[in-house]
């Protein structure tokens, strides 16, 4: 006896319930983009931080006062808290985003160029936005600041990469005779932060003598070349 086959019936299709791809990525551009709100806080951190950095390249964390930041940004002092909960944190911020713009500076430099040349580039930059008020001044060793930096890992770790990819010019500059190999490479790294804060750079534009440039070519030339005749 044949078995008896049964067939079932052919499914019906099913209406897509899901949006179109060009629906869904709209959807996902919408909720990605922040609101207005949120723009307008955003906005506001920057202007904060814009003061904070331009208040500590001229006075320094110790003279810098959160009651001056709040004037100069025109909001209370009660809205800066709550976008940065202490003096320190203000401070803090600042730093953290000229850490980031040197990243930046140094990821800019070509691959190709020479190490002296490499370490030049980013000893210039620091000396421009000091000559310009846009380096902040780095916290004394006592500071407060500092202890909050140390436990800032954006910071920390924007350090850490800064250093590295400084000193690995600085020992391939040794090995090719552009810098003196009898000097530790952490002498010379710690000498190229030091133009970060160089008052000389200062001096020398208060006695009104100079052009920018001008003072750029001198602590450059001071800095890399020495002060012997040759």
């Amino acid at each position: 006896m044949a078995s008896k086959t049964t067939t079932k019936p052919a499914a019906k299709a099913t209406q897509k319930s899901t949006p179109s791809s060009a629906a869904s990525s709209a959807s996902k551009s919408i909720a990605s983009k922040p609101s207005f709100k949120q723009q307008m806080l955003a906005a506001r951190e920057e202007a904060i931080i814009d003061v904070v950095n331009r208040l500590l390249s001229e006075k320094g964390f110790e003279a810098m006062t959160v009651d001056e930041v709040a004037y100069e940004v025109g909001v209370a002092k009660a809205s800066l808290y709550k976008h940065f909960p202490s003096k320190e944190d203000l401070a803090a911020a600042a730093l953290v985003r000229m850490m980031q713009r040197a990243v930046a500076h140094l990821a800019q430099i070509p691959v190709s160029s020479a190490p002296i040349a490499k370490l030049k580039s980013a000893t210039l930059w620091m000396m421009q936005l000091k000559l310009k008020g846009e380096m902040p001044n780095l916290p004394s060793q006592n500071s407060t600041l500092r202890a909050t930096l140390i436990g800032n890992k954006i910071y920390i770790d924007a350090l850490m990469h800064i250093s590295d990819t400084l000193g690995a010019w600085i020992e391939a500059a040794q090995k090719a005779g552009q810098i003196s190999q009898h000097l530790p490479a952490i002498a010379v790294l710690y000498t190229l932060y030091a133009r970060a804060c160089d008052p000389v750079l200062e001096f020398l534009k208060a006695t009104g003598t100079f052009t920018d440039e001008q003072i750029l070519q001198m602590v450059e030339s001071s800095c890399f070349d020495g002060l012997t005749s040759r």
